[in-house]
């Protein structure tokens, strides 16, 4: 199976192909700005040291600061930081927001820790990145296994060091220290708009099936939307457990119980009672929409040809490998591909760095309307270019073109210094 980053770049020389790019672009796009690697000593409750390992990668800086998350797990390496960093950049360009790419990760299972070792760790990797991280530079935010409160203990460290606050330094705060309204939910509310204005034509979402992997920040705030909205979700899974019900399940308590510190296998416990299956049925689903919203590299070509929904909307960062995405296309299966469908995340990001920068505050309703017209704004340009390209391409075609041609623009436009 190939790594994320093979399968981000095969899809880079795919669109770099039908865009004709030329070899000295190709190299400039495929390089990464700056690469920082670190091993960092934390001190551990019982007064031990460990030493973790963490990156940082800054994509392209053309169209402004760098710009994507910091993630905890046992799985970071640099390769995936890299992957994950390159697909900012694109999917920054795509709902043009002035921001380049970057990711960051720590290899390390905070599940495993306690929260004070949590946070000598995040305080330690923060005062590491010092140097790189910074409000004009590079802006980090929550990823798989950090959030809010990570995000306050990153802005407090750089900040001391600074001798003054600077909430603009990282966003997906706690809304109390300059957090933007509408941010933890943005990714997920995202997807739903997306969706919206891809099925808008087609009948909407109210009265179509639903199969969602993953149920933290993106799959259950999509699960909670989607109810809402008239969607019935007959399977949903996390890391613990996965469960069935053709009546439907009712994301939106099932969301409330997690959000209140209990886990989806507990929730099923006491209040669902709903039929426990294996977790890659979840992505054979016989529904109508798929919503990978887990892991990367979930698609693949041992599973695509079991997938049966007709519409994928890619809640994670690269779940799709290069193979499974040909696969998908063959049988003409429709995705929405990731550096459209979430970026609902990053365009509320720019709108709590707006608001940082200038001291303001928006409401929740603003910021979601905003959020609403830029996403209108995004599909459709990314649907006019399939429209008006090569008779057979996809969403994902058209929103690679969208997102390297706004790159490329910036690149020969600002030159290369000296």
């Amino acid at each position: 199976m190939s790594s994320m980053l093979d399968s981000t770049l095969a899809q880079f020389h795919e669109a770099a192909d039908q865009l004709k790019l030329s070899d000295p672009l190709r190299a400039y796009l495929t390089s990464f700005k700056t690469t920082f690697h670190t091993q960092f000593p934390v001190e551990m409750d019982d007064g031990t040291l460990r030493v973790f390992e963490g990156y940082r990668v800054h994509h392209s800086i053309a169209r402004g600061p760098a710009k994507g998350g910091i993630r905890y797990a046992p799985s970071v390496g640099l390769d995936e930081v890299r992957a994950l960093a390159m697909l900012m950049t694109w999917k920054c360009a795509v709902v043009d927001v002035p921001f380049g790419g970057a990711k960051g990760g720590v290899v390390v299972d905070p599940r495993r820790l306690s929260a004070n070792e949590v946070q000598n760790l995040t305080r330690r990797f923060a005062s590491e990145l010092e140097p790189i991280i910074g409000p004009d530079k590079d802006i980090p935010a929550p990823d798989m296994g950090t959030n809010p409160q990570i995000m306050a203990w990153i802005m407090d460290t750089y900040s001391m060091s600074h001798g003054y606050t600077v909430p603009g330094v990282v966003t997906g705060k706690p809304v109390a220290l300059g957090g933007s309204a509408g941010r933890y939910e943005a990714t997920g509310r995202g997807l739903l708009y997306f969706l919206e204005e891809h099925l808008k034509d087609d009948g909407g979402v109210s009265g179509r099936t639903f199969s969602i992997q993953g149920f933290g920040n993106v799959g259950g705030v999509v699960g909670k939307e989607i109810h809402r909205a008239g969607g019935t979700i007959t399977h949903i899974g996390d890391r613990d457990i996965a469960l069935r019900d053709a009546r439907g399940i009712d994301a939106e308590a099932a969301f409330a119980f997690t959000q209140a510190g209990g886990g989806l296998a507990q929730w099923n416990e006491e209040a669902g009672h709903h039929e426990v299956i294996a977790g890659e049925d979840v992505l054979s689903a016989p529904v109508d929409v798929l919503v990978p919203a887990a892991l990367e590299n979930v698609l693949t070509a041992e599973n695509a040809e079991s997938v049966r929904a007709r519409l994928i909307i890619e809640g994670a960062n690269g779940p799709t490998t290069a193979e499974a995405d040909a696969i998908l296309r063959a049988r003409g299966i429709e995705i929405i591909p990731d550096i459209l469908a979430n970026a609902g995340g990053v365009t509320v990001s720019y709108f709590e760095w707006v608001q940082a920068r200038q001291f303001i505050r928006w409401s929740e309703a603003r910021v979601n309307d905003e959020l609403r017209r830029l996403i209108g704004i995004a599909y459709h340009n990314v649907a006019a270019r399939r429209a008006a390209g090569v008779k057979g391409a996809t969403l994902r075609d058209a929103a690679n073109w969208v997102g390297i041609e706004r790159v490329v623009e910036a690149v020969e436009l600002r030159g290369i210094y000296p």
